[in-house]
């Protein structure tokens, strides 16, 4: 099968997923990329910090980037990815199938249409679900767009539960959606969980944070969309109580320097280890106790995947996407309102007063992380890929 993927820019969460897809028997993968996003732009996205991926992107797999003509060229905002050469390299390769990550930007919509325009199977993959929030002018906006071109996808990849529902509300046929799972490097990150296991105690230390302390992490961009600062309120409360509690965070951003001053002006044990690249977070997993994730909104939440894989069960409120998949209430995490501090904090408190439960979820977490490890990512796109080029086949 010859196959290309469609993508903004290289991400890190995509690269071994991609790797064990080109080594597949049977499989000519192309990745397609329309940007390549510098450090200073890894910056203005929310890292807060300059920065570039500290593990190969690239390696194990065929990629080529478009020539990317915006005026502006940048991977946020619409305009900001127009490859018009596109519609001529589609005609020209003859791909079996086609994916797009994603139609959120220019490059997505032409590659939909050169597909249309040959008759190539074209798959779209989304992770976008009904609970975000929106306008009634946008909704009214997006529904006739939508309901337009969702049905006319051969293949409707589904990240979960609710992207999977978001598809169907658009009227995309039952059998044209497909679920292939958000999923990161498990073995990867269990074999640095394992490594780091012994040097926990010295991970705290070094964060100065006490041994004997249930530790709930923070792990992210440090943006308003996250609520940080929900996290460092529920720890400031659960601490007032005289429960052993401390926090971690991880991630830099706009928000970090108020939620310190915060912390200092509070007293409140929490802190604070910076940016962390990818040979590192797997440090900020294994000295934690549990990861909490207080997102306003998150389509899926990537983050949840690599704390399970290291076995820290996650705390996520109700509007993280990966909630209904990943979360099993007191087995592999809770799931609370998103802005209740003080249910998050009540949480943090029972946690801490319960650590058998705890050492047992991350047992659980360590089982249900290999769902969504990288193999099952191949296995659920090939079983896309060829539903719907037999189908097109038929016809």
């Amino acid at each position: 099968m010859k196959l290309a993927i469609l993508t903004t820019h290289p991400i890190q969460y995509h690269a071994a997923w991609f790797r064990a897809l080109a080594k597949r028997s049977g499989v000519d993968l192309e990745i397609l990329y329309c940007h390549e996003a510098t450090s200073k732009e890894q910056a203005d996205a929310g890292f807060g910090v300059e920065f570039d991926w500290d593990t190969s992107l690239f390696n194990g797999y065929s990629h080529r980037f478009l020539n990317n003509v915006a005026r502006d060229p940048r991977v946020s905002g619409f305009q900001g990815l127009d490859t018009p050469e596109i519609t001529e390299l589609i005609a020209r390769e003859r791909y079996d199938a086609v994916m797009v990550n994603g139609w959120h930007y220019k490059s997505a919509w032409q590659t939909m249409w050169a597909c249309w325009q040959t008759r190539t199977p074209v798959m779209v993959q989304s992770d976008s679900h009904l609970q975000t929030e929106r306008s009634l002018a946008k909704r009214a906006v997006k529904w006739p767009l939508y309901r337009w071109f969702i049905p006319r996808i051969d293949g409707c990849l589904a990240a979960g539960q609710w992207s999977s529902d978001y598809f169907l509300h658009y009227g995309a046929s039952p059998d044209r959606v497909f679920i292939v799972p958000h999923v990161v490097d498990t073995a990867y990150f269990r074999q640095q969980a394992e490594e780091l296991k012994g040097q926990r105690a010295l991970l705290r230390t070094q964060w100065g944070l006490d041994a004997t302390t249930t530790v709930f992490l923070f792990a992210g961009k440090f943006t308003e969309i996250k609520r940080p600062f929900d996290f460092v309120r529920a720890v400031g409360e659960a601490a007032r109580t005289g429960s052993p509690v401390a926090g971690l965070m991880a991630g830099d951003g706009p928000a970090r320097a108020g939620c310190e001053a915060f912390v200092r002006r509070n007293s409140i044990p929490i802190s604070f280890t910076g940016f962390l690249n990818q040979s590192e977070i797997a440090k900020a997993y294994v000295a934690a106790d549990a990861l909490v994730l207080p997102s306003e909104t998150e389509t899926w939440g990537l983050v949840a995947n690599e704390a399970m894989a290291c076995g820290a069960p996650c705390f996520v409120t109700d509007s993280v996407g990966c909630g209904p998949d990943l979360i099993a209430e007191g087995e592999t995490g809770y799931i609370f309102r998103k802005g209740d501090i003080a249910a998050l904090t009540s949480l943090m408190i029972s946690s801490a007063k319960d650590e058998a439960l705890l050492n047992v979820m991350s047992e659980k977490v360590k089982l249900k992380a290999e769902e969504y490890s990288v193999a099952k990512g191949v296995e659920a796109i090939m079983r896309a890929a060829e539903t719907v080029t037999h189908r097109r086949l038929a016809y």
